[in-house]
């Protein structure tokens, strides 16, 4: 087996010419790279850029890349039609590239510009480029989901997903096994690829099931076009309580205000929130213990839960109260004698819920589900 010391030699002699070029020239120009991820990064923003980011549309999408050319030959090409806001060489783990890149310009004018003098330019002889409009991926398909999930409640279990989440639709699920698909749509690359990583981290478990989480393909979107066109489906559910209502008609506002509006429904009062955070895992995943008081129930809620978090600067205890309400929504259902939960089936960490009336039994699994399914396994976790 070779050492790390070995790898690194070895990696030293791939395209050693081409590397020290690229070292001349951002010694020469002042250039900053940044490698992070499998890619290599110019600006996002470049230096002395003011004001926001340029609109969609801005990036072209570079391919028929040689694998051992570098920025320093392909930057001042591009720079030649407009303004780089941002360029990304897609990276191996040798150090050449991946034949791909992204130049994101300042406007759509200067996209437009690459396009119609760089497309099929030869950067060397038969290496015609290929340079077309970019379309950055905003949509995920989460394969697998039970056929009795109803689109609240799957609203309900992708709220930890944060605020960049614009439109969910549940659609029979094309595959051999009867089933769902949602099909998630995010207002940015980046918000989707965030939602992607959490609910591959949270080992793919949604809703109490296994599912496939995948970037939205082409044609897995050609062939569900028909039932895109209409509202999101959902199968009927019965009507008539004031659970039915609350789910129905508030759950796209959040688990909170549905339950806020149902305690006052039900004449219970307002619940009052206890949470204390008792231990970070792995991937953004927080352990919580809570306990909610509502004033109309004999006793309190109390148990653990796990929650993920996924933006950068999210408060981890509203995410935990959101989490808890979801299960107090279920178990408030199982408390009037519905036979159907609030928000479809076991919305609580997905796997079931686990409630503790103070100085009562536990009702459900251990307290080792999560919102978007296990987490991961803390030291002296209970």
């Amino acid at each position: 087996m070779q050492s790390k010391r070995d790898c690194e030699l070895w990696c030293e002699r791939v395209n050693p010419e081409n590397k020290a070029a690229l070292e001349a020239w951002v010694r020469e120009t002042g250039i900053r790279l940044v490698q992070v991820n499998g890619q290599r990064k110019y600006g996002g923003p470049p230096p002395g850029w003011v004001g926001s980011p340029p609109p969609a549309g801005s990036e072209v999408f570079i391919g028929r890349l040689p694998q051992d050319v570098y920025e320093h030959q392909l930057i001042p090409l591009f720079q030649r039609v407009g303004r780089l806001y941002e360029f990304r060489l897609m990276m191996t783990f040798s150090g050449l590239n991946r034949g791909f890149a992204y130049a994101r310009y300042s406007s759509r004018r200067g996209a437009q510009a690459a396009i119609a003098t760089l497309h099929n330019h030869p950067l060397r002889p038969s290496c015609p480029l290929l340079v077309c409009r970019s379309t950055e991926k905003c949509e995920l398909s989460v394969d697998g989901l039970p056929l009795n999930l109803t689109r609240s409640a799957l609203l309900l279990a992708l709220q930890p997903l944060g605020p960049g989440l614009q439109e969910a639709r549940l659609l029979p699920s094309p595959g051999p096994a009867p089933g769902q698909i949602a099909l998630l749509k995010f207002s940015s690359h980046r918000a989707a690829a965030m939602a992607k990583k959490a609910l591959v981290e949270g080992q793919s478990h949604l809703c109490g099931e296994q599912v496939a989480v995948e970037w939205l393909k082409p044609d897995l979107k050609q062939r569900l076009r028909q039932q895109l066109v209409g509202p999101s489906l959902r199968p009927p559910q019965p009507e008539g309580s004031q659970l039915a209502l609350a789910r129905d008609k508030l759950g796209s506002q959040g688990a909170r205000a549905t339950l806020q509006l149902l305690c006052q429904r039900m004449k219970l009062g307002s619940p009052v929130f206890l949470t204390k955070c008792l231990g970070i895992g792995p991937a953004g995943w927080h352990r919580f213990w809570y306990q909610v008081v509502i004033p109309g129930h004999p006793v309190p809620f109390s148990g653990l839960i796990w929650v993920v978090l996924t933006l950068d600067g999210q408060d981890g205890h509203e995410v935990a109260k959101d989490a808890v309400s979801v299960r107090l929504l279920q178990a408030l259902s199982s408390l009037n004698g519905q036979a159907e939960p609030v928000s479809g089936p076991s919305p609580a960490g997905l796997g079931g819920h686990y409630l503790t009336p103070k100085g009562g039994e536990r009702h459900g699994p251990r307290p080792s589900a999560s919102l978007l399914g296990q987490g991961p396994t803390a030291p002296g976790a209970a």
